[in-house]
C-alpha cells in the first residue's frame, strides 16, 4: 500500500523532553507541594519503564517509598502533582528550553509540503502536546497534525495499542498505509502491536531497550551536514531521514 501518513510518539521522539524536561518539572512540583521526593537522571530513567505521570508516580512512592505515609486523599494529590508538573513543565518550555531533535522540523515540513497527513500518539498530556509544538516547532503547528491522540484519551496507555489504534481510526487509516515513530521499548510495542511499521530513533534513556521489531533504528533522523547512525536496518545510502528513504522501509515486506 501506498504511504499515507506518519504518526509520531512525542516525548523522547520529536524532542528530548524527559531528561532535562520532564524529570525537572517532577521534582518542581515536589518542591511546590513541600515533598522531599528528588528524581535524579538514575532514578528516573529506572522510572520511565512505567508509562504516563500519574502511575510514575504511584510506581515510585510503591516501590522506592515504602516510607511514605500515603494520605487518605492520595490519588487527589498525585492528580494535583500531576497538574503542578504539567505547569512547571510548559513555562520551561515556553523560555525555549526544550529543542527539537535533529531533522525533526525538516521531516514534518517535507511530509506536509508532500501531502503526507501527520498524526500524534502520545501518552503524556495535551497540554504538553501543544506546548511543545508551539514553543519548539512553530506558533499554531498543532494545527499540522490532522490526528493528536494525547494523555487519558484511552484508559490503556503504551505499551498497550490503544492510542495507535484510536488515531488509525480517526484517521480512517490501515495500519499499512502509516509508518510510526517511536523511541522506546513501551513504545514499539504499542506501535507493533497496532500493526504499524515502526521506525526508531533512540536516546539515553532507550538505547539498550528491545527494538527487534524496528524497520530502522537510528541515533536520530540527520540533517545535510550531520548525519544520523544507523543502528539497526539498512539506510540505503543515506545520510539523514527524507521522505523516500521513509517510503522505501514502508515498502519492505
Amino acid at each position: 500500500m501506498v504511504l499515507e501518513a506518519l504518526i509520531f510518539d512525542v516525548d523522547g521522539t520529536l524532542a528530548d523532553t524527559e531528561r532535562d524536561g520532564h524529570r525537572l518539572a517532577f521534582n518542581a512540583a515536589f518542591r511546590e507541594f513541600g515533598l522531599d521526593w528528588a528524581w535524579d537522571v538514575p532514578t528516573y530513567g529506572r522510572l520511565l519503564a512505567v508509562t504516563g505521570g500519574k502511575e510514575r508516580m504511584r510506581h515510585y512512592v510503591d516501590t522506592l517509598r515504602p516510607d511514605f505515609a500515603k494520605p487518605a486523599d492520595f490519588d487527589d494529590l498525585v492528580a494535583q502533582l500531576h497538574q503542578a508538573k504539567t505547569r512547571h513543565y510548559t513555562a520551561l518550555l515556553a523560555q525555549g528550553g526544550i529543542p527539537l531533535r535533529p531533522g525533526v522540523r525538516r521531516l514534518l515540513q517535507a511530509a506536509r509540503d508532500q501531502g503526507l497527513r501527520l498524526a500524534i500518539a502520545t501518552t503524556t498530556t495535551p497540554e504538553n502536546v501543544t506546548a511543545l509544538l508551539e514553543h519548539s516547532l512553530a506558533p499554531g503547528s498543532e494545527a499540522w497534525f490532522e490526528q493528536i491522540g494525547a494523555g487519558d484519551i484511552v484508559p490503556a496507555k503504551k505499551p498497550a495499542p490503544d492510542i495507535y489504534r484510536w488515531v488509525l481510526t480517526r484517521l480512517k487509516l490501515k495500519p499499512e498505509q502509516c509508518l510510526a515513530f517511536e523511541d522506546s521499548g513501551n513504545g514499539i510495542r504499542a506501535s507493533c502491536g497496532a500493526g504499524l511499521k515502526t521506525v526508531v530513533t533512540i536516546n539515553d534513556y532507550t538505547a539498550d531497550h528491545d527494538f527487534g521489531a524496528a524497520v530502522a533504528v537510528l541515533s536520530d533522523f540527520g540533517e545535510p551536514g550531520a548525519p544520523f547512525r544507523v543502528l539497526r536496518g539498512d539506510g540505503l545510502g543515506k545520510s539523514y531521514v527524507d521522505l523516500d528513504l521513509l517510503r522505501a522501509w514502508h515498502a519492505v515486506r
